[in-house]
């Protein structure tokens, strides 16, 4: 679809969560920075298309290998999911990013276009980094120069978002949670040093979806899958890693992903080539699941 012809289209947002688990090995296998960088530009603008809400990073690999390699990812999708104007204030210098130069732009609605005063309108809603804060106003960057007053006492460097109230003589502003919000507002990422069994396990989703070659062909169980997230609030679809199926990163938990999974399918049935790469199955899958609704 080409851009302009969605472009005042607010996408709307899911009557359910979804989040997908990625493996912290899933560039592992890619040797330069730079690379790494690329492909997870590639991925997280799967997560942004396809409406995840959040992604979390599990650990497929034992040892301090597993926080290193997720905390890059990490580093790397946070960068790509912060709003421009957010990241003077939330991103430290870090070598991890060094390449996120050539990471391509997300424009997901939290995504600010345009840094002009003249072009913000009442009842818009903006991300935002508060600068500082009083007793009873906190001043937020919002991303046109002017601070915008929020009526309530915010802590110094967090995150918000907020309702455009008026304009002029001064921004005000009021706080709005996420959960308000109607249409899509991007995608969080979270770092889990956790193994997949037990971050599923504790964080007990409704629905759990694994993709695995070995699963049922995607056509075969649409109906059941549209019928489950229908009457679902939270999914998890889960990915594994290069080197490895769910199948194998859950049983060295001593595990067994029939136990865990709701439904364990295969996205890409008669591939046409030997191994598809995760971030190819995650567009895969994605795809999918976007035909079932909002």
């Amino acid at each position: 679809m080409c851009a302009s012809a969605s472009a005042h289209i607010p996408p709307p947002k899911r009557s359910w969560k979804l989040t997908v688990a990625l493996p912290s090995s899933l560039v592992a296998d890619v040797p330069h920075l730079r690379e790494k960088t690329s492909r997870l530009g590639f991925l997280g603008r799967a997560l942004g298309i396809f409406r995840v809400d959040e992604a979390l990073i599990y650990a497929d690999v034992l040892g301090g290998e597993a926080a290193s390699q997720g905390s890059f990812i990490t580093s790397v999708l946070g960068y790509m999911e912060t709003p421009q104007h957010l990241r003077k204030h939330l991103i430290r210098m870090n070598p991890d990013l060094r390449f996120v130069g050539i990471l391509p732009p997300l424009r997901t609605p939290n995504h600010t276009v345009s840094a002009r005063l003249a072009d913000l309108r009442v009842g818009e809603i903006r991300e935002g980094v508060v600068t500082d804060a009083s007793s009873e106003i906190s001043r937020v960057d919002v991303g046109v120069g002017s601070l915008a007053e929020v009526p309530v006492r915010l802590h110094r460097g967090s995150r918000v978002s907020v309702q455009i109230k008026r304009t002029a003589p001064k921004i005000a502003a009021e706080l709005i949670d996420r959960s308000r919000i109607d249409i899509y507002w991007g995608f969080r990422v979270t770092l889990k040093n956790l193994p997949l069994g037990r971050l599923i396990q504790e964080n007990k989703p409704d629905v759990v979806i694994a993709t695995s070659r070995l699963g049922e062909r995607v056509d075969t169980v649409l109906d059941q899958l549209r019928t489950s997230i229908t009457g679902a609030s939270s999914v998890l679809l889960a990915f594994g890693s290069s080197k490895r199926g769910l199948h194998e990163i859950i049983a060295q938990e001593g595990m067994k992903l029939n136990t865990l999974a709701t439904y364990t399918v295969n996205f890409v049935p008669y591939q046409g080539t030997q191994t598809v790469r995760t971030e190819e199955a995650v567009y895969s899958a994605l795809a999918f699941l976007n035909t079932i609704g909002e």
